[in-house]
């Protein structure tokens, strides 16, 4: 019936196409003069034969051939089920069953070979362990978003089309090949010509009247953008690609909906959430806007942090350009050791991500070690310090015209080569180390680059009150309050499972952590978030995506940290911070009772004994 439906549907503009060539024009019937003139706007095509073809017959039939070849790659891992039950629990295998491990892997395999968005698809998924299995989130995550190099012409004219002039013209020098290709877009390295550098996109990174902080804590000035940047170009067509695939992944959502017991996972929705996600990785605008915004937050604060600047007259939906960086990932050093840097970067990492979570509520969602980068620099010493203030209080009295000169940041000169020759001394652990000993001894220091900013997690009003309370939980010593705060703000509160008993294995954490109150370096922030999204997956108890992700992001930084410093305290560092949060709400609201009293303050001198013991 519906192909009946839709063969009418398109018989009615060919026969009214045909009607207006055969037929001959007839101006008393409808004279040329009354003939009402429609004006489209730019946003809207006019529909054509050709637009009516490709959205009602083409696409669906492209969308129906990707269904089929889904079915069949999937149709192992379907037949396969029965498996999920196979063996008895396990707790070496997080209480999985061995035929559920041997599943899992099969299930990875055939996401690896779906394609790059059902790559994203697992990325994503290894996020939700509030969902799913751990055993099944770790095996999600070991998959890395590869797809195959578009060609250059594509890129070529992609610039041409942006610049409005010829390829040649745009750039001092162009690196050929991509440095990295992801899923959705792929990127270059090359050199701007400086006619195309506007003068604002070289300014300071911080605020010059803050100069003597950073001097005295040591914490030196990023370095000022340069003319190499990186282009980023979307992959053609990917578009379309990635429409097709999430109306399967939704057709499948709906199907697995229908399952008894499913329902509370609500499928579609998250499938939704992943959809929505995914379309703002295909607008390349976002994260221009994001880098902009993560470097307004961070400009007051005198930490060694530094974004990509993107040059946003030149950044459109299909065409990212921003200030290439160039530092080595911080995976490198989690693999053959920060020596006498490890404490450092430990700390400023993770000072950098509490301030955008609790400050900020603006964070970074794709923060693995290859995303967070490390370069290094000479702090400025009190001669450039001095040039400063007089740079920026004589100066522009004698010559008004240089008093919008930027500031003399720390020593970067060395920086391209240091990291350089760290990354050919990357594969020998005992020549890295003795390397960032020499550093050390120099007084170069490192800073952190976040890079590759697409994602961002911004938790709404209900869900950061959420995430605050499981904070404040420790500090109140109330679990229970907390468990039941979380069942009745979750997305289906009438689906929780056994909600009492839920609560009170929130307050079973609670108090496991009041009992250790007075050795806080003991505490692991990790372990405490793991258990509850245990308890929240047991309990059905359905949180939002952000919440979740934000959890995530807890959990995998805290883990960096502690391999870098295995005496890193994340809660101790917490605390001032949520201090401080306290205090902006208090004075925003006009209350003093937002963070506790008694227990918080015996709390925090119970942490500083701890860091004292560290």
């Amino acid at each position: 019936m519906g192909f009946v439906r839709l063969r009418y549907v398109l018989a009615v503009p060919v026969v009214g196409l045909a009607a207006c060539h055969v037929s001959p024009a007839r101006p008393t019937i409808i004279p040329v003069s009354r003939r009402p003139r429609i004006v489209y706007s730019p946003n809207e095509e006019r529909l054509s034969l050709r637009a009516l073809l490709q959205t009602h017959l083409i696409e669906p039939l492209l969308t129906a051939r990707r269904f089929v070849y889904l079915l069949l790659l999937f149709a192992p891992v379907l037949l396969a089920s029965p498996m999920l039950l196979v063996g008895r629990p396990d707790p070496r295998l997080a209480g999985d069953r061995w035929g559920a491990v041997w599943w899992y892997g099969l299930l990875v395999s055939r996401m690896e070979a779906a394609g790059p968005t059902f790559i994203k698809l697992s990325q994503w998924a290894a996020s939700r362990a509030d969902l799913f299995p751990a055993l099944l989130c770790r095996s999600l995550a070991a998959l890395h978003s590869q797809a195959t190099p578009h060609p250059l012409a594509h890129t070529k004219a992609v610039i041409r089309a942006v610049f409005q002039r010829p390829f040649d013209d745009v750039f001092e020098s162009f690196d050929d090949t991509p440095i990295g290709t992801g899923a959705i877009a792929q990127v270059y390295r090359a050199t701007l010509k400086q006619d195309l550098i506007p003068p604002s996109y070289l300014g300071p990174r911080r605020n010059p009247s803050s100069a003597l902080a950073p001097v005295i804590l040591k914490h030196p000035l990023p370095s000022i953008p340069t003319a190499s940047v990186a282009i980023k170009i979307l992959h053609p067509h990917v578009a379309n690609t990635i429409s097709r695939d999430l109306k399967i992944m939704h057709f499948f959502a709906r199907c697995i909906n229908l399952i008894p017991g499913m329902q509370w996972i609500s499928l579609p929705e998250e499938v939704q959430v992943f959809g929505s996600m995914m379309n703002q990785q295909l607008d390349l605008r976002h994260e221009a806007d994001n880098l902009l915004t993560f470097e307004s937050n961070f400009a007051a604060r005198k930490v060694p942090v530094t974004f990509p600047r993107p040059l946003k007259n030149f950044s459109t939906q299909h065409l990212l350009v921003e200030e290439y960086m160039n530092a080595l990932p911080l995976e490198t050093f989690l693999r053959n050791g920060g020596g006498p840097f490890d404490d450092q970067l430990a700390t400023f990492g993770l000072d950098a991500f509490l301030n955008m979570l609790l400050l900020d509520n603006f964070v970074h969602s794709d923060l693995h070690p290859g995303n967070i980068m490390i370069k290094f620099s000479k702090p400025p010493t009190t001669r450039i310090l001095l040039e400063n203030l007089y740079h920026k209080y004589i100066t522009p009295l004698t010559s008004p015209a240089s008093a919008n000169e930027p500031m003399v940041a720390a020593d970067y000169s060395d920086s391209d080569s240091i990291v350089s020759r760290l990354r050919t001394l990357k594969n020998d652990p005992e020549k890295w180390r003795s390397a960032l000993d020499d550093l050390h001894e120099a007084g170069y220091l490192p800073e952190i680059v976040f890079i590759d900013a697409g994602l961002v997690t911004t938790l709404s009003d209900t869900n950061r009150t959420n995430f605050i309370d499981l904070f404040r939980a420790v500090a109140e010593f109330d679990g229970y309050r907390t468990g039941q705060l979380m069942v009745e703000r979750s997305r289906f509160p009438e689906l929780a499972i056994d909600t009492e008993t839920f609560a009170l294995k929130m307050q079973h954490l609670v108090l496991n952590v009041k009992r250790k109150t007075f050795s806080l370096g003991q505490i692991k922030i990790s372990d405490l978030l793991s258990q509850v999204l245990r308890n929240v997956q047991v309990h059905h108890v359905k949180m939002e995506g952000d919440f979740v992700n934000t959890v995530i992001s807890i959990l995998l930084l805290e883990g960096i940290g502690r391999q870098l410093d295995p005496g890193l305290d994340l809660f101790a560092s917490a605390l001032p911070i949520l201090r401080k949060l306290g205090g902006q709400v208090a004075a925003r609201e006009g209350v003093t009772k937002d963070l506790p009293r008694s227990d918080f303050g015996a709390l925090l001198k119970a942490s500083s004994k701890g860091d004292n013991q560290v």
